[in-house]
């Protein structure tokens, strides 16, 4: 439970650093370029490690890899990066923490999956929430076109994410999570370094040593670690544990925003975060 918690606090502390990061002239490319090239090494010595005594993958399981990393971890992220230029860290993470209730969606068009009435409940509290949160960040921001692009980028980038989750079991069983994780993030990071060199000088890198110090910290505190974390204290406690423990994520954003970007906190901000929280959680522990 202790692994899950890390990992929930790690993986929500990354809206929080890419927000200070943007305080400097950096852009998202950039940014979430430096991310994965100093998550790189360490993804490396975890593929090396996990592959020791596993089966040689064959075309269609670089295939999936290739596919499920640049859409799962590489499209994915950069959305949420271009999204994060416009919102609030902490109504971010909340869009992003609805991927359980989208992956239900998904799974009733793709897989012929049922919903069911808790399911039903479930989706009502996540929306009803959001919206809730929404109205109140509109009060507070003003700015409609901001929030809706913003807003809009995040969920999509939720979206693409849990089509990786529905596609991704058979992959997982096959290769095992570190293996394929490590894999996965690796083709993320080559998408990420290529569309920083296509699209970028080098005179893009010199930037103050705040962005390094910032994305070495994202890269090791919201991505490494956490990513390992989270593997392994599904594996010792099951998937409707974590699910539970993992729900602290956006309340450790909601709380970091305050204190670190002084973000604001209002009543109904916190009403719209308990109904999200209750919706998610139950279908999450209910799929589970």
């Amino acid at each position: 439970m202790l692994l899950v918690l890390v990992a929930a606090i790690g993986f929500s502390a990354k809206a929080i650093i890419i927000k200070i990061a943007y305080t400097y002239p950096v852009d998202a490319v950039t940014l979430l370029a430096l991310r994965m090239f100093f998550s790189a090494p360490f993804f490396v010595v975890m593929a090396l490690w996990s592959g020791r005594s596993g089966h040689r993958l064959s075309f269609e399981d670089w295939r999936w890899v290739g596919v499920l990393g640049f859409t799962g971890y590489y499209l994915a992220s950069y959305l949420d990066f271009l999204g994060l230029i416009y919102v609030t860290a902490s109504l971010e993470r909340l869009i992003l923490f609805l991927y359980p209730t989208i992956v239900v969606l998904l799974s009733a068009w793709l897989l012929k999956t049922p919903i069911r009435r808790h399911d039903v409940a479930a989706l009502g509290l996540s929306y009803g929430g959001i919206a809730l949160v929404f109205r109140e960040s509109l009060s507070l921001s003003g700015e409609p076109h901001d929030l809706a692009i913003g807003g809009a980028l995040v969920f999509a980038s939720g979206l693409i994410y849990s089509f990786y989750l529905v596609g991704v079991g058979g992959i997982i069983a096959k290769l095992g999570s570190a293996r394929f994780t490590a894999y996965a993030m690796l083709v993320a990071c080559a998408a990420c370094l290529l569309q920083f060199f296509f699209t970028h000088r080098l005179d893009a890198l010199r930037l103050p040593m705040p962005v390094y110090m910032l994305s070495l910290l994202m890269a090791i505190v919201s991505t490494v670690l956490p990513a390992w974390f989270m593997s392994e204290g599904i594996r010792r406690v099951g998937a409707s544990r974590a699910a539970m423990a993992g729900s602290i994520g956006p309340v450790a954003t909601i709380l970091l925003g305050y204190w670190i970007l002084d973000e604001s906190i209002t009543a109904l901000q916190l009403a719209g975060v308990v109904l999200v929280l209750a919706g998610v959680t139950l279908v999450s522990v209910r799929r589970s």
